[in-house]
């Protein structure tokens, strides 16, 4: 008689399947940060996930933040951070410690995906022309050197996955002036799955996902339509950090994603329970030709 045990692990398997055929070959871009960054085990569960979605054939690209870390080494330096409307302030000495946090956790995440086996290349969005930007102004004020994505030049991620990398990017960009600008990383992610026409992304935050009514945790929404997130905006019901990561949800889709994935990066392997099983675990939001495919979900 075969052991239950070894029946549910082919279950699992076959219930991926379908998920593989349709994203098999498809660009998946996949916004690292919060907690998952910086707790050491769920770090290698997250790029484990990452690591087999490539080995199944998607086509990952990670843009990764570093804000608590950048946090912790601009006091290391003796500096205070400072923050207008939740956004740190960056002056020239302030991004410099941002530049060197950035590019040496890039160099980290490089060298553990590439433990795994899988060829991985980090790259700045300065490298190839691939983020321009603005200067960002936060309702007007200036906040230094925090740029916003006015232009992705895609040539060299589309480069390296033709060439089977995984390419995984930093959120530093260039001005016309080629002086360097600190990116939101949610915006940075946003910008670059749009250029890249993927089909996938995926924010990896420290919430649960998207709540029909925040203060009640049985109201997670595994699936709504970019109306329907529009409207929770225009009714209040969602506050806080949550509306710029809507909005650049609703932006992506109305660009070309098909669908966005808001997920709690504290739950190891998040991404293979989202991308691989019926239920999905965190909200998606998808566009208006896309169809539900949870099963037994509103």
């Amino acid at each position: 008689m075969v052991n239950h045990k070894y029946l549910e692990k082919a279950e699992v398997l076959i219930e991926a399947l379908p998920y593989i055929q349709r994203f098999n070959r498809k660009i998946i871009v996949v916004k690292y940060g919060g907690s998952a960054m910086v707790d050491e085990e769920l770090k290698r569960n997250v790029i484990q996930d990452v690591v087999l979605l490539k080995l199944v054939g998607f086509k990952p690209i990670i843009v990764h933040g570093g804000g608590k870390e950048i946090s912790r080494w601009v006091e290391k330096v003796g500096m205070e951070p400072k923050f207008i409307d939740g956004l740190r302030v960056t002056d020239q000495d302030t991004m410099e410690v941002a530049e060197m946090v950035l590019n040496k956790v890039n160099k980290e995440l490089v060298s553990l995906i590439q433990s795994l086996g899988v060829k991985a290349v980090g790259i700045s969005g300065k490298d190839g022309g691939l983020l321009k930007v603005d200067k960002k102004l936060s309702k007007g004020k200036d906040i230094g050197y925090v740029g916003e994505v006015k232009e992705v030049c895609p040539k060299v991620l589309e480069d390296l996955l033709e060439k089977d990398f995984l390419p995984v990017v930093c959120p530093i960009g260039m001005d016309d002036e080629f002086l360097s600008y600190n990116i939101n990383a949610d915006d940075a992610a946003c910008a670059i799955a749009k250029s890249v026409g993927a089909e996938k992304l995926a924010f990896l935050t420290d919430i649960e996902g998207v709540y029909r009514n925040p203060k009640d945790p049985e109201s997670l929404i595994s699936e709504l339509h970019v109306k329907d997130a529009a409207g929770l905006i225009d009714n209040g019901n969602v506050g806080g950090g949550m509306i710029p990561k809507l909005q650049n949800c609703i932006d992506a889709i109305e660009n070309g994603v098909s669908r966005v994935h808001i997920l709690d990066g504290r739950i190891p392997h998040c991404l293979l329970l989202e991308f691989f099983t019926n239920k999905g675990i965190g909200t998606a939001i998808l566009g208006e030709e896309e169809e539900h495919y949870y099963h037994g979900n509103e």
